[in-house]
């Protein structure tokens, strides 16, 4: 894929050199493009909407996911979070529509959460782990910079890309499965159902209802289908907690009950709350470990979605160019930092952004009425928190599904290929590390390729992979001989 700029042809130019663009236009119009790509300031304005409905779901998801305990079993501030996640996202989707000029939101990214969650949280504070979030945000910007986004982007085979993006939604729908009491630790058995293997209480029984009514309107292709779910679940829940007099303990996050106004002021705690140092109990390799988990979390992405987004805005041409590309892939990046910076884990591009290219959204005017609406949820943090986990977490487990999509484009009759992305997709959720899948992925994937005397195709960046991650797999031993406690 090439980054070179090339600007859509206006309905003008197609009709010829003897056409001219409509005079009299307004600011609005000429600074988006808004008459040059065929669309008008209510089509963006109701695909700037559509688009807020189909991932306003994030504000309930991500304070979900980041509401474990870190090193020093400290949580983080669930109202800070929620300030948070609005925050975030407000300023990086108008930084896309202002700057980027194309309808793209951002949000935090589920799986940069879950390794923040899973992984970071665990060896060092919060604070050191937004860190850690601005840092690899600076990192994608570099390499956005210097082109070297190109070179990896086609050095890891598409396969593997299409592993790691399985692996982590499988992870995230374990994530959701547990948080809602489906799924529980076995007295005799690692996982079992429910507490001791049935399901037990009203909560789990909304979130099964929920999860399944999200699944019926998405097989209906109704569009906003995820937040139609959540709204729907919530009210079954405040309804059940009524009528059936549940012990409010038996909720995981609190009962589902407005406490107070629906109107607050947003709690900016935790915004700014980052630090960079710290790190001497972790080493030096495992803060570079958890940056590349971090890059490949929130990176790999982002340019399918863009150019994909892009494509279905009819912004890209036959070979994958569009304007503005070079903005939106280093708007995207920054969204690490500014995630890290705000409190609420790094940002990324959403590939809900189709839903308001599908209401007719083709300029950043979109992105713009998206970021507006996020920037007013941080008045209405009340409202956010009455959503018991238990319903949050039923749409974790959607979108894990709709990651699992990328199976279709796995040659699942070639070992070569079906072995690494196996080991990638279910190592990730066995072994609750992102990590280690990639890592199992690519080291799999070289061994095979070199028993096949295909050693050629894998090229030198893979091989050097291939060293970091049987590094990362000996750790322990090499320590242990070396004397390293």
């Amino acid at each position: 894929m090439t980054q070179q700029s090339v600007q859509p042809k206006t309905g003008a130019e197609d009709a010829g050199p003897g056409s001219r663009v409509p005079a009299g236009r307004s600011w609005l119009d000429r600074y988006f493009h808004i008459s040059d790509r065929g669309s008008t300031v209510a089509r963006e304005v109701r695909g700037g909407v559509t688009t807020f409905m189909a991932m306003a779901y994030i504000l309930l998801l991500n304070p979900l996911i980041l509401g474990g305990k870190d090193v020093d079993d400290n949580l983080l501030s669930q109202p800070g979070l929620i300030t948070a996640t609005a925050l975030a996202a407000a300023a990086t989707t108008l930084l896309m529509g202002f700057v980027g000029k194309v309808p793209l939101a951002l949000a935090a990214g589920l799986s940069v959460s879950g390794v923040l969650s899973s992984q970071v949280a665990p060896e060092m504070t919060w604070p050191q782990a937004m860190g850690m979030c601005v840092m690899y945000g600076l990192v994608i910007c570099l390499l956005v910079v210097t082109g070297l986004r190109e070179l990896i982007m086609n050095a890891i085979p598409l396969p593997l890309k299409h592993g790691i993006t399985m692996g982590i939604g499988l992870f995230i729908a374990l994530i959701g499965l547990y948080k809602a009491g489906f799924v529980g630790k076995g007295a005799a058995t690692p996982v079992t159902l429910g507490p001791a293997g049935e399901l037990a209480g009203w909560p789990v029984l909304v979130f099964a209802v929920t999860l399944l009514l999200i699944f019926m309107l998405q097989a209906r292709n109704i569009p906003g289908a995820i937040l139609i779910g959540i709204a729907v679940g919530t009210v079954v829940a405040v309804v059940i907690n009524k009528v059936a007099d549940v012990d409010p303990k038996i909720w995981s996050s609190g009962p589902p009950e407005l406490k107070g106004s629906a109107v607050s002021s947003p709690d900016f705690s935790l915004f700014g709350n980052i630090e960079f140092g710290g790190w001497g109990d972790v080493g030096a390799m495992t803060v570079g470990f958890i940056v590349f988990t971090l890059v490949l979390a929130g990176f790999f992405d982002a340019m399918a979605t863009i150019i994909g987004v892009g494509t279905e805005a009819g912004l890209a041409d036959d070979k994958g160019r569009m304007p503005g590309l070079s903005k939106a892939l280093f708007i995207d990046g920054a969204g690490g930092a500014i995630g890290g910076v705000a409190g609420g884990s790094g940002q990324t591009v959403f590939v809900e952004s189709a839903t308001g290219v599908g209401e007719g959204a083709r300029t950043g005017l979109a992105s713009v009425v998206t970021g507006l609406f996020f920037a007013a949820c941080l008045f209405f943090t009340p409202l956010t928190a009455i959503v018991p986990a238990e319903v949050a977490s039923a749409a974790l487990v959607v979108i894990g599904a709709m990651m699992m999509q990328n199976a279709r484009h796995v040659d699942w009759g070639d070992r070569s290929v079906a072995i690494p992305v196996f080991l990638t997709v279910v190592l990730m959720p066995f072994t609750y590390t992102i990590t280690t899948g990639v890592a199992a992925g690519v080291i799999s994937y070289v061994a095979i390729k070199a028993a096949q005397g295909r050693a050629r195709e894998v090229g030198a960046f893979m091989w050097g992979l291939t060293v970091i991650f049987l590094v990362y797999f000996a750790l322990h031993p090499i320590e242990s001989w070396l004397g390293v406690s």
